[in-house]
């Protein structure tokens, strides 16, 4: 018979190289994990309480820490520690687990960056250093909480909610002095201007709605500066459009005339033709 152990993580917030912290969180989950004690004798197994007996740590052989890289131009940019920004317009993702015993347990790469043998070289170098300094905070956060708890003082996330040292919704209560409400509340009202006209009973303008007051003047349907400008200067190329086809027009119409023999006369510009339009009342009607 063993012990099964899950080891679930949820996610308050996320700013770029989920993988380095969720690695750090497990490990650290795992080592401060304590089970209740056990013996067997023959086929009977005793789970004891922890007033019994107390809880046992886990056998955990090394700290596997990931750190991440993100390359930029082909690699030619290396970065540790991505932000989510970051993340957005890396080419590149290299991931490296390695202990503080300088053992490699896994490498991930992902993107569209070719990664050379000297890359991922110096990588690994600096993933050594970066672990050995994380194992040592968390060795020395394990210690300091399990000589707080036997001291039986709170250490870590219990300790910290209190003291507000993390993003919390908790306040200390603070007592709060009501005796002179009134007054202070007399005062405002005094200093503050009265209403230019106060309305006994809402304004009804159709049936199912109401309004108190007259309210401000409605700014639906204003242009803005901008919208301004870019409409004068659709309103000033239109205008220019229509002078344009309307000088067309005028020379469409000056250029050639036909006389009632059929010879085509032509006219110049500084010549004037008078043109009179007949309505259709006034149209000659044909005899039979």
């Amino acid at each position: 018979q063993v012990w099964q152990i899950r080891l679930d993580m949820h996610l308050l917030n996320h700013d770029g190289n989920i993988t380095d912290a969720a690695s750090i969180a497990g490990i650290v989950a795992l080592c401060h994990f304590r089970r209740p004690d056990v013996s067997v004798q023959g086929e009977e197994v005793t789970v004891y309480t922890p007033e019994e007996r107390d809880p046992v740590p886990l056998s955990i052989h090394h700290m596997p820490i990931c750190v991440s890289f993100a390359f930029f131009h082909q690699g030619t940019y290396l970065l540790v520690d991505p932000t989510e920004r970051e993340e957005r317009v890396m080419d590149g993702l290299l991931v490296i687990a390695m202990n503080k015993h300088h053992e490699i347990c896994t490498i991930q790469s992902s993107g569209v960056v070719m990664l050379l043998q000297d890359q991922i070289l110096r990588c690994s170098k600096i993933t050594a250093v970066k672990v050995a300094e994380i194992t040592e905070l968390i060795q020395k956060a394990l210690e300091n909480d399990q000589k707080a708890r036997k001291e039986g003082r709170k250490f870590g996330f219990a300790e910290s909610i209190p003291n507000q040292r993390i993003t919390a919704f908790k306040m200390e209560s603070a007592a709060v002095d009501t005796s002179d409400v009134e007054e202070q509340a007399g005062e405002i009202i005094a200093k503050a201007d009265s209403p230019s006209e106060v309305f006994a009973t809402p304004v009804l303008h159709t049936p199912g709605t109401a309004q108190i007051g007259e309210g401000i003047e409605s700014s639906w349907g204003d242009l803005e500066e901008s919208e301004k400008e870019e409409t004068v200067e659709e309103e000033g190329e239109s205008e220019a459009a229509a002078f344009e086809c309307e000088k067309v027009e005028t020379e469409d119409t000056n250029t050639l005339r036909e006389t009632k023999s059929g010879e085509p006369v032509v006219l110049s510009d500084s010549e004037e033709e008078e043109v009179v339009i007949l309505e259709p009342q006034e149209l000659p009607r044909k005899t039979r």
